[in-house]
């Protein structure tokens, strides 16, 4: 069950066809299965991020609750996001890609998590795949002696997002470190229940009503991706309300 009005296979990947609304995750029976997520108790995290904002959006929540507890945080930004808006009229790619950065930093500081060191690692935007053993290399020494690592789920249907999933799980696993995986888009595309989902490796970890409204002060600063950067559909918001409300529920869920 979805708010699909139409075949989804007529657009060109499930990102692009209408999605599922968050009405309908948030009454899913199935959410009582699914176990709590122990943060570890001390130690460094480090969180990858296909594009700055993916951090905020499937994993700020935690951001902002391991900061609380003291973790040394590292959210390593794997391109600059320069390619949102390819077709814009009213900003360059590299004029966005400062702007991103600028967000993101801001993003940090309402989280709570200021303090956190941020590794850019300028990798084309839409080309991570590319570029994956790269960037397996440069997560490497990250990784080592981290109590976690998260990255982007490698099923969530889209080409960065699974490449750096894939890399920052080859990292750890060389590395012999934890690793989580957050999804982004999945809320779009699935529906509650979707067997093609991994629910028995999902866990979810629950956020107080300060910690959410925390995060959502902190989503509110990708300006640029929520906001229309201009009149033109080539510069229409990438992240409209209906996705936002995704990533602002009671908890956030990863997969082990």
């Amino acid at each position: 069950m979805s708010t699909r009005s139409d075949d989804p296979s007529s657009y060109a990947n499930p990102i692009q066809a209408p999605g599922t609304a968050e009405g309908l995750w948030a009454t899913w029976s199935g959410w009582d299965a699914v176990r709590e997520f122990p943060l570890p108790p001390s130690g460094s995290v480090v969180v990858v991020a296909a594009h700055p904002d993916d951090e905020v959006l499937g994993f700020g929540g935690a951001l902002a609750v391991l900061s609380d507890l003291g973790h040394r945080l590292t959210v390593v930004a794997v391109t600059d996001g320069e390619g949102s808006h390819p077709h814009s009229r009213v900003l360059r790619p590299h004029e966005l890609a400062a702007i991103r950065s600028e967000e993101t930093r801001t993003a940090l500081g309402r989280l709570g998590a200021g303090g956190a060191d941020v590794v850019r690692l300028h990798i084309p935007d839409s080309r991570v795949a590319a570029h994956e053993d790269d960037l397996r290399k440069a997560l490497l020494p990250l990784c080592r002696g981290a109590a976690l690592v998260a990255a982007p789920w490698t099923g969530d249907v889209h080409g960065d997002h699974e490449a750096a999933g894939r890399a920052a799980r080859a990292a750890a696993e060389e590395a012999d470190v934890p690793l989580v995986e957050y999804p982004i888009w999945l809320w779009h595309w699935a529906v509650p229940g979707d067997p093609r989902v991994p629910w028995s490796r999902a866990a979810k970890l629950s956020l107080t009503p300060e910690v959410r409204a925390r995060k959502r002060h902190a989503i509110d600063a990708f300006a640029s991706q929520i906001r229309p950067l201009g009149p033109g559909v080539q510069d229409a918001a990438i992240l409209p309300p209906e996705e936002i409300a995704h990533h602002l529920r009671p908890h956030e869920v990863v997969f082990q």
